[in-house]
C-alpha cells in the first residue's frame, strides 16, 4: 500500500511538472528548427539550428532525469558526437546538426506536448474531483448555507436512487463518486505517466542504449578471448609441466633399459617396470587434462550428470542439488561447469573448509549457480588467487556474479548466466 501510494506521487508530480518542460521544448525545438532551416539558405539558418539542438540537449536532460522515477530503473545517458578539440566553431555547429540523438530531442518536444498535456489535465481533475467528492460531506453544508440553494445535481441523484432528498442522502452521493475516483486514480495517473514516460525513453535513451548494448557485447567478446587465452596458457603450462616432463623421462628410461639388456636383465626388467608405471601416470595426467578442456561426460550426459561427477572428485565432500530442465547451450553448461570446478578447486586449495555446497536453479532466463563452504573465508579475486579467471569466464556469456567471503567465514559465490 505504502508503495503505491509511492508510487501515485511519484507519477502525479511527473505529470505535473512535464508540461512546464514539454511547452519550452516544444517552443524551442519547433520554433529554432524551424527558423534554422527556413534560413539555412543564407549560413544564418546554421548557428541558429546548432544553438537550438545545444538547447534541447538541456531540455531532454530535464525531462530524461525524472524517467527513473516513474518507470522504477536507471537509463543510459546519452553520448552526443563530439567535435575535435581544435575544430573551429562552424565545425562544432555542424557537428551538433549531424548528432542523431539532437534531432532525436527536437521529436521528443514536438510528440511529447500533447501527452503532456492530456497528462496535466487529466492529474489536476482527478485529484480535484477525488478531493471534492471524498470530503464534500464535511464542507458543502457551508456551500448550502452560504448560498441559500441545495446542490441539485446531488439531489437528484440521491432522489433518483430513493435515498430523498437531505443532506445525508447527497453525502452518500458523493462518497460513493469518491470511492470510484480513489480506486480509480491510481491506474489512470498510472497509465498517462507510462505513456509519457515511454516517449520519453523511446526518444531520448534508445540511440544511448544501442551503444550501452556495443560496450557490452565488446566487454564479452574482451573477456571471452581473455578467458581462452588464460586456459590455453594454464593447459600449455601443465602440459609442460606434467605429461611432457614425464615423455622425456620415460624416453630416457627406455634408453636405459636398451643399454641394461645386454649387461644386466635384471636391472632392466625393473627400469621397464618403472617406465610402464611413467606411462599410466602419463595417461591419467592426459586424461586429467582433458577433462579441463571439454569433459565427455558434458558434452554425452549434460550439465546434472558432469557437476554430479564432479562433486564426486571433490577433495571436499560436496552437498549438490540441481534444479535444471534438460540441456541447454554449449557455452552456457561449459560456464556454469568450468566455474563450478574452479570454485571446488579453491575450496579445496585454500579454504580448509568440511563440507561444500553446489546448487543450480534454471529461472526461465538464467541459471542460477551457487557455491558455499564453511571455511575460514577470506576469498577474493585478486591476480594468483584460485578465483581470478572467475570474471573472465563468466564476462564472456555476459553473466554476473557476487562474493560473500567475510574473515572466517563462510564464503557463497552466486553466479547468474543467461540461458536464452
Amino acid at each position: 500500500m505504502r508503495t503505491s501510494l509511492r508510487q501515485l506521487g511519484i507519477d502525479t508530480g511527473y505529470l505535473l511538472s512535464m508540461f512546464f518542460i514539454a511547452l519550452p521544448s516544444f517552443i524551442i525545438g519547433l520554433v529554432g528548427t524551424l527558423l534554422g532551416v527556413g534560413t539555412a539558405v543564407i549560413w544564418i539558418g546554421v548557428p541558429i539550428a546548432a544553438a537550438t539542438m545545444f538547447a534541447m540537449r538541456g531540455m531532454a536532460a530535464a525531462g530524461r532525469s525524472m524517467l527513473p522515477g516513474v518507470l522504477g530503473r536507471e537509463l543510459p545517458r546519452p553520448r552526443y558526437k563530439q567535435a575535435p578539440e581544435d575544430a573551429s566553431a562552424l565545425r562544432r555547429f555542424l557537428t551538433a546538426l549531424t548528432d542523431g540523438q539532437s534531432w532525436l530531442n527536437v521529436l521528443w518536444a514536438v510528440a511529447v506536448l500533447p501527452v503532456s498535456i492530456a497528462g496535466f489535465v487529466i492529474a489536476v481533475v482527478w485529484w480535484a474531483v477525488t478531493i471534492a467528492t471524498v470530503t464534500w460531506p464535511l464542507w458543502g453544508w457551508i456551500v448550502i448555507a452560504a448560498t441559500g440553494q441545495s446542490e441539485q445535481g446531488l439531489e437528484i441523484a440521491a432522489t433518483w436512487l430513493g435515498w430523498g432528498d437531505s443532506y445525508l442522502a447527497m453525502s452518500a452521493v458523493t462518497l460513493i463518486a469518491g470511492a470510484v475516483m480513489v480506486l480509480t486514480i491510481v491506474p489512470v495517473i498510472r497509465g498517462m505517466a507510462m505513456a509519457q514516460a515511454l516517449i520519453g525513453k523511446g526518444m531520448l535513451t534508445s540511440i544511448s542504449g544501442l551503444h550501452e548494448r556495443i560496450d557490452q557485447l565488446e566487454e564479452s567478446r574482451a573477456a571471452a578471448t581473455s578467458a581462452e587465452a588464460d586456459a590455453l596458457r594454464r593447459i600449455e603450462r601443465d602440459i609442460h609441466d606434467g605429461p611432457q616432463q614425464r615423455l622425456v623421462g620415460l624416453g630416457m628410461e627406455l634408453a636405459r633399459v636398451k643399454r641394461q639388456l645386454a649387461t644386466n636383465p635384471e636391472a632392466a626388467q625393473e627400469t621397464l617396470e618403472s617406465a610402464i608405471a611413467q606411462t599410466r601416470e602419463t595417461i591419467d595426467e592426459l586424461r586429467s587434462l582433458s577433462r579441463g578442456i571439454a569433459p565427455p561426460i558434458l558434452t554425452d550426459r549434460g550439465l546434472e550428470a558432469a557437476l554430479a561427477a564432479l562433486s564426486a572428485r571433490s577433495l571436499v565432500p560436496v552437498e549438490l542439488e540441481t534444479d535444471l530442465n534438460g540441456r541447454y547451450k554449449a557455452a552456457v553448461e561449459s560456464t556454469v561447469y568450468f566455474v563450478t570446478a574452479e570454485c571446488l578447486t579453491n575450496v579445496a586449495k585454500h579454504s580448509r573448509a568440511t563440507k561444500a555446497t553446489v546448487s543450480v536453479e534454471d529461472w526461465g532466463d538464467r541459471l542460477v549457480l551457487s557455491v558455499g563452504d564453511n571455511g575460514v573465508g577470506g576469498a577474493h579475486v585478486s591476480k594468483g588467487h584460485g578465483l581470478s579467471g572467475l570474471t573472465d569466464r563468466v564476462k564472456a556469456v555476459e553473466g554476473q556474479w557476487t562474493i560473500d567471503s567475510p574473515d572466517g567465514g563462510p564464503t557463497v559465490i552466486v553466479v547468474e548466466v543467461p540461458c536464452v
